[in-house]
């Protein structure tokens, strides 16, 4: 049978036995990575140092640590009391956790965000007696909307960045028009607007006695520093990953006399889930599938510069609604400026569609984006069940908007 459609059919069994959630996460991707380097189609090497982000996974791993020690020092007790008798109503409570999580998303890894807001969402919600999983998944696609926001918030915008000569600020005003990042910034208060409209009736009054709370500070100090140190360790040219791993290091330290519980109730099925489809997503790749899906667009032919752009932005939402967007979006530079030179228009507008419907479109279904897993995971050991259609209650709505809104924004500023 031809390798391309072994792979194909791999990623499909994968992908379709992890969003019935009949399986474990991990035996589905692990499974399917398995399958593949018995084949030979994935070399074990390959896997190992090319398939594998271990930068990602050190994040993954020590910020769960710092989220625990962090959790235990009673800090998200305060700042989740504090945010209740400053709002006091229940849906502008999970807005303000939205907010708050979308800032510091657009400066660091969202996974790292999403694992520290986690015990303040757990918090608020047990105050509220009210079901934690609105909470979880609105932190989780919140912390995925804001990826084309600034240069560094999400990989796909460094690698357009560095591929196209781009500077921070050109994120916000490019070539005498308002750029990516600033027209991001309108379609995510459009996306937490659709949460306003959804969570409408949690009008619940938050009526809380005041209670003295006593804060062990070094999980605050570590949390503190290690916000900022993802931020600028690219820039000092230390891996992220590292930064992870040292973090999570010291947090076993500090909860060190609950290491047990630390290292035994850690998500392993979610972090091997990821390890996983880091494999599964490498050998689409490798086997050209994408490569000849862009080489067919680049042949299509289509002249209307309106629809070209419609069709990049929204097959971009599509793809990354169940695939990874940093091959997704290493592939599509090119055919983005192949199609804009055959079609007579500017790659800009086809570029940045690409990437915001690429860096949003993970938040489409509950695998699509990492953050999302494990905001699942986390709500799957508070006794949760993840259906698909209450998930996408909240993550299709919140998407289409954020999407859409840039969308019109780059046919009024960037297609004239």
């Amino acid at each position: 049978m031809n390798e391309k459609i072994i792979v194909l059919l791999i990623f499909a069994g994968c992908y379709s036995l992890a969003l019935s959630r009949k399986v474990k996460l991990a035996y589905a991707s692990l499974g399917a990575s398995a399958l593949l380097l018995a084949s030979g189609i994935l070399k074990i090497e390959d896997a190992v140092f090319n398939a594998i982000k271990w930068d990602v996974l050190g994040i993954y791993w020590g910020f769960m640590m710092v989220s625990f020690v962090f959790m235990k020092s009673r800090m998200p007790d305060f700042i989740a009391m504090k945010l209740l008798k400053m709002v006091r109503v229940e849906k502008y409570a999970i807005l303000s956790l939205c907010a708050l999580t979308a800032f510091l998303s657009a400066f660091m890894e969202n996974v790292g965000v999403v694992l520290i807001m986690a015990p303040v969402a757990i918090t608020v919600a047990k105050l509220l007696d009210s079901s934690l999983f609105r909470y979880m998944i609105a932190i989780a696609i919140s912390s995925n909307v804001v990826t084309t926001v600034t240069m560094v918030a999400d990989p796909p915008s460094l690698i357009l960045a560095l591929e196209t000569g781009m500077k921070p600020l050109d994120f916000y005003w490019f070539n005498g028009r308002p750029g990516l990042g600033t027209l991001t910034i309108v379609g995510v208060i459009a996306a937490m607007s659709t949460l306003l409209f959804q969570f409408r009736n949690m009008n619940k009054k938050v009526e809380i006695e005041t209670e003295k709370i006593y804060v062990t500070k070094g999980a605050s100090a570590l949390f503190a520093l290690g916000v900022p140190a993802l931020a600028i360790a690219p820039e000092l040219g230390i891996k992220v990953g590292m930064v992870g791993f040292t973090v999570g290091a010291i947090a076993l330290y500090m909860g060190r006399q609950d290491i047990k519980e630390m290292l035994f109730e850690f998500d392993w099925d979610s972090l091997l889930f990821i390890v996983g489809i880091f494999m599964v997503i490498f050998s689409l790749s490798a086997s050209g599938i994408l490569r000849d899906f862009s080489e067919f667009l680049v042949k299509s032919g289509f002249k209307n510069h309106t629809f070209m752009l419609a069709f990049v932005t929204w097959i971009s939402v599509a793809a990354s609604s169940f695939m990874d967007n940093v091959p997704y979006t290493i592939l599509m530079i090119p055919v983005c400026n192949n199609l804009a030179e055959i079609i007579g228009m500017s790659a800009w507008p086809l570029l940045f569609g690409m990437l915001v419907g690429t860096g949003i479109g993970g938040n489409i279904t509950p695998v699509g984006a990492a953050a999302n897993v494990f905001a699942c995971g986390i709500l799957e050991k508070h006794g949760y069940k993840i259906v698909l259609k209450e998930y996408l209650k909240i993550g299709v709505p919140f998407s289409i908007a954020a999407v859409a809104t840039v969308h019109i924004l780059l046919q009024i500023f960037w297609l004239k």
